[in-house]
């Protein structure tokens, strides 16, 4: 089962990080020209050109699909209009005269826009996840004051959804995965799940070869600079969450003079590699359960799962491992502890979903596992015919690609003994998420981080609460940009903005005026 992923709920348009490789692989210009170092591993030729200018302002070709992008998140929009386009790219930024992708867009406009200022670009993190349906939502969620300032411009990063999508696991291995025990003791059956993630990887490496290692976050940053010329803007306006707080300071990094206002909102520390960012993960995730447990102890009998839910959950995982629970209403599948803790993390990531998660748990102790599987399939991005969506293949080729020193099986091993005992309920879970890595097939290519020199203030929102991207990042992605103002919201779940008057005023603002807000403010949960 793997954890650093987001759960496609309504209207979550936030998601799990990897913070996976660190150390800058090259060096960059104030305004982002590419003066990459050899890399030894690396799939790019050693002293490349400089990247070619980003296209034209005015280069995206738009047409109207309001009526499609409706269908596709299931929602009517009204008062705005709808364009679809695309922008093309080096496939390799080191080779800007090789191959090109398509990089999907989607620009949502009110039709009483006034006093436009420009694009919003925005990014709902992952990595894997579409930019396009966060943008397509975004009349649901953004305050007015934003929507009638700016278009709302969302992509799909290069591997994701409809952006030279990388496809390579298959449903079935994607299943087993989420079914296998999420922590495995026995030696014999941990050295099965590595079998089963080598053998559900290898198609990826026989399928697309040395071009897997142009799926890195540099490439995408990269990506977002040309999307910000062919819309027709001078300086970038970004709202990142997540995995898109990284690609922002990436991007602030490259280009600090093509900032305008930039709003990172759940923090990754970019200097983190994979195992720390697990660690960091296993403890937040922890963190969130027992406020989850705490709020079902103050329901008392009003829990679902009663007022000891630690212990409830427990003891479903303990009877779920004896004897799985068949599906019910045609369902074919038999829940596993991997479908449970799927479960369990999804609902984590939002303090709405918490009343779900006790029904979850309290149904599959009488025998029916269909809000668990409800929930383990938002998480996983499988659909209610059995096909999955590529957030996953996205996810782990992202992810991995950045890595720059990825873990062995000895040390997955050893931190699965470790964080079991430091973490009881998802500290074992997460050292095996390392396992994907460590057998990649694929080159690796860390991500260049550093101060955003030159870049004007950029601000970065943490959630004291969240599990997913641990509070104690917010600070250390600020210090590292140099230019970072600081807002702090005491709440519960993944990211905070636009939830309560202060975070949504106080970034609102800033978007639009380029103010940024007091730094270190702190915004109460409610």
């Amino acid at each position: 089962m793997t954890l650093r992923r987001a759960p496609r709920l309504p209207l979550l348009i936030l998601s799990l990080v990897a913070a996976l490789g660190v150390s800058a692989c090259g060096a960059s210009t104030a305004d982002g020209e590419w003066r990459s170092v050899p890399r030894a591993d690396a799939s790019t030729a050693a002293s490349p050109p400089a990247a070619p200018s980003a296209p034209e302002a005015g280069a995206v070709a738009w047409q109207d699909c309001k009526a499609e992008i409706e269908r596709s998140i299931g929602t009517s929009l009204s008062g705005v209009r709808v364009d679809c386009g695309a922008v093309k790219v080096p496939q390799n930024w080191a080779n800007p005269t090789g191959e090109t992708i398509a990089i999907a867009l989607v620009r949502v406009r009110r039709l009483q826009q006034r006093n436009r200022i420009g694009s919003l670009l925005v990014n709902p993190g992952g990595p894997g996840a579409s930019g396009i349906e966060l943008a397509a939502q975004t009349p649901l969620f953004l305050p007015g004051e934003v929507l009638e300032r700016f278009d709302v411009v969302g992509f799909d990063p290069r591997g994701v959804g409809q952006s030279a999508p990388i496809d390579c696991l298959s449903a079935t291995s994607k299943d087993a995965v989420t079914a296998a025990n999420p922590d495995p003791a026995p030696a014999a059956e941990f050295n099965q799940q590595v079998k089963l993630w080598r053998s559900s990887i290898d198609p990826c490496a026989t399928k697309y070869g040395p071009s897997l290692g142009y799926y890195s976050t540099e490439q995408t940053a990269r990506d977002m600079d040309a999307i910000r010329a062919a819309v027709g803007d001078t300086k970038m306006t970004y709202l990142g969450y997540s995995y898109g707080t990284l690609l922002g300071a990436v991007y602030a990094h490259l280009y600090p003079t093509r900032v305008r206002a930039f709003v990172l909102d759940g923090a990754v520390d970019p200097n983190l590699d994979g195992i720390t960012a697990s660690e960091g993960q296993a403890a937040g995730f922890e963190k969130a359960f027992d406020n989850f447990v705490a709020a079902c102890r103050a329901k008392g009998a009003g829990c679902a799962i009663g007022p000891e839910a630690r212990r409830t959950v427990h003891n479903v995982l303990i009877n779920v491992a004896k004897k799985p629970v068949p599906g019910v209403g045609g369902e074919k599948r038999t829940a596993t502890t991997g479908h449970v803790l799927s479960a369990v993390t999804a609902a984590l990531y939002v303090k709405a979903q918490w009343p779900t998660l006790e029904k979850a748990i309290a149904d599959i102790a009488k025998g029916d596992p269909s809000t668990v599987f409800s929930l383990s399939d938002s998480f996983t991005g499988r659909n209610a015919d059995g096909t999955y969506n590529n957030m996953t293949d996205a996810f782990t080729a992202i992810g991995c690609t950045d890595e720059r020193n990825p873990p062995t099986l000895d040390q997955v091993r050893k931190l699965q003994t470790e964080w079991r005992r430091k973490y009881p309920l998802f500290g074992a879970p997460l050292a095996m998420t390392l396992l994907s890595c460590a057998v990649w097939p694929g080159t690796h290519d860390p991500y260049p981080v550093g101060a955003a020199i030159g870049a004007p203030p950029i601000v970065v929102v943490g959630t004291t609460g969240d599990p997913a991207t641990p509070y104690a990042n917010t600070a250390k992605l600020a210090n590292e940009i140099g230019t970072a103002h600081i807002v702090t919201w005491q709440g519960e779940g993944h990211t905070a903005y636009p939830q309560t008057n202060c975070v949504r005023e106080n970034i609102s603002n800033y978007l639009i005026t380029t103010a940024p807000p007091p730094d270190n403010l702190t915004c109460p949960a409610n």
